[in-house]
């Protein structure tokens, strides 16, 4: 099925003029002269958008979708191996074990804005074929762990080894799709991997883990110790593979013919992604992307829902039970909050496609949160409290790809986005580490209102609603600065009477969109 969100005629090449007053973004029409068009000398007109974008879709999209499942289930087996007395063959108290599961969230973070450089220099192709293949190999290896020193030395190297998978698929997702197009693909693909992962994860992965426990004894491993080495093996097929079934970036994808592949990328820079003919990497992007006021903002809206989704996927049947439902009752309750949380991600993408701002999106979906967990705090009712879990679901799920879609269009860059989704994942994802742990806050003692719990989770979703209104003001305000001239470079035979020497000096529009990316004067931020 096509991800399609425009209603473009099926043969328009992206370099056509149009009318402004038809142009769907809040941005401006750049109009390309031959001497900028990519590979000018090629005919684009044959192309058929509709079929081409269809294709696309399903070359790009579902195969992430599998490895993202494949990391659902390769986390969750440390849980199932636990099940099967590993903590006690490898002599780990429940405060060793919880550490170990907590080591691997460091790396894992603080890594991610290099393995997305990494990502954009390599093929990712190559880079993410390594990457599972690593992991699969460092799960492998925790089959024949004897001690808590070995055990904790591998999660900390599958930290390293994970770190560039999921930020490395959302910057590679962004390089292929316009900015009024990313919001669906991410919705449907982090739907798809977590409506298949709560599955996979509670019901094939334990069968799995029940399964491989009957080989207890092969070749001197106990039951626990196969879980990983099958499992891990499984990853490393899935890595090997990846490296024939990924495709590239746009201008070197192989199941795109040379015709193709410069109408995808003329499509882009029409879009303003002027990087997506390719980029050199400079230092300066790193730099760039760390002194951008926006990633610091959009570090901020991570944390707003990394935070809760973390303790949210871990207490949902902890608080049901709390409501009055027993045990097997709270975890079947708990899986239509799942489903109805995927069906609005998805409508949430497409929605933030089409509306003229992301940022009302983002406000409206952090403000029934905030009402959820008040409600949370507050009531005495089970049908209430109930209610308020699936106002939560509906809060923090479809924030996330409202705002990377939402980041990702208002960095340009290729090297300088890679840095700011680097760093903006990797931040979402340290604090879900400390909100997964702090959160056992969610003690007896406060049941079953679970005050405490509650209370950290408000203040992350606050926190969510008040930077994504700050980067809402930053960008409309930006947005006039460059409208009123303030922003204007000095080109070399363009006349301009606002231009200033401090917004930099170049010898053609060309070289201000490379050099400047989304600091180019005429780049107008999506609201």
């Amino acid at each position: 099925m096509s991800l399609e969100t425009t209603s473009q005629d099926d043969h328009k090449d992206p370099n056509d003029h149009k009318d402004p007053s038809d142009h769907e973004d809040p941005v401006d029409v750049i109009v390309q002269d031959s001497k900028e068009t990519y590979h000018p000398d090629v005919d684009t007109s044959s192309v058929d958008e509709r079929e081409l974008m269809r294709r696309i879709d399903l070359h790009v999209v579902p195969w992430l979708a599998v490895l993202y499942l494949l990391n659902f289930l390769d986390r969750t087996n440390v849980g199932n191996a636990k099940l099967y007395n590993m903590t006690e063959d490898l002599h780990i108290s429940d405060e060793q074990y919880l550490l170990a599961l907590t080591v691997f969230f460091f790396p894992y973070s603080l890594l991610d804005p290099l393995s997305n450089i990494a990502l954009k220099k390599l093929r990712p192709s190559l880079c993410l074929s390594s990457i599972i293949l690593l992991w699969g190999i460092i799960m492998t290896l925790h089959g024949i762990v004897t001690n808590y020193a070995g055990f904790i030395a591998l999660r900390v190297m599958l930290g390293v080894a994970e770190a560039g998978l999921y930020p490395g698929i959302i910057f590679y997702l962004s390089c292929w799709y316009k900015r009024n197009e990313l919001g669906a693909r991410l919705g449907v693909f982090i739907s798809s991997a977590t409506l298949a992962g709560a599955f996979v994860t509670t019901t094939l992965g334990g069968l799995l883990a029940a399964a491989i426990h009957n080989m207890d004894g092969i070749g001197g491993r106990p039951g626990w110790a196969w879980i990983f080495i099958l499992e891990g093996l499984l990853t490393v097929t899935f890595a090997v593979a990846s490296v024939f079934i990924l495709s590239d970036f746009p201008d070197t994808a192989g199941f795109l013919s040379e015709t193709e592949r410069v109408w995808v990328v003329r499509r882009l820079q029409a879009d303003l992604k002027f990087s997506a003919g390719g980029e050199e990497f400079q230092t300066k992007y790193l730099w760039q992307g760390i002194a951008d006021p926006k990633t610091w903002l959009a570090m901020g809206i991570q944390m707003g829902f990394d935070g809760p989704l973390f303790a949210f996927s871990i207490f949902t049947p902890v608080i049901i039970n709390q409501l009055g439902f027993q045990a097997t009752a709270a975890n079947l309750l708990s899986v239509p909050v799942y489903a109805w949380a995927c069906v609005v991600t998805v409508f949430v993408g497409f929605l933030g496609d089409r509306v003229k701002s992301r940022a009302a999106v983002n406000l409206v979906l952090f403000g029934s949160g905030l009402v959820g967990y008040i409600i949370l705090i507050c009531s005495t009712n089970s049908a209430l409290s109930y209610f308020a879990v699936y106002l939560a679901a509906s809060s923090i799920y479809p924030t996330i790809p409202n705002t990377i879609a939402w980041v990702s269009s208002n960095i340009e860059g290729s090297y300088k986005r890679s840095v700011v989704l680097g760093m903006t994942v990797g931040w979402g994802n340290l604090n879900g580490a400390v909100s997964s742990n702090v959160l056992y806050q969610y003690r007896d003692v406060d049941k079953p209102r679970y005050m405490l719990g509650h209370g950290i989770i408000l203040a992350y979703i606050a926190i969510g609603w008040l930077c994504s209104l700050g980067m809402y003001v930053y960008l409309k305000r930006e947005n006039a600065a460059r409208e009123g001239g303030a922003r204007d470079e000095i080109i070399d035979g363009v006349d301009s009477k606002d231009a200033r020497e401090e917004n930099g000096r170049f010898e053609s529009v060309e070289a201000a969109k490379r050099e400047k990316g989304d600091q180019w004067s005429r780049f107008r931020y999506t609201l």
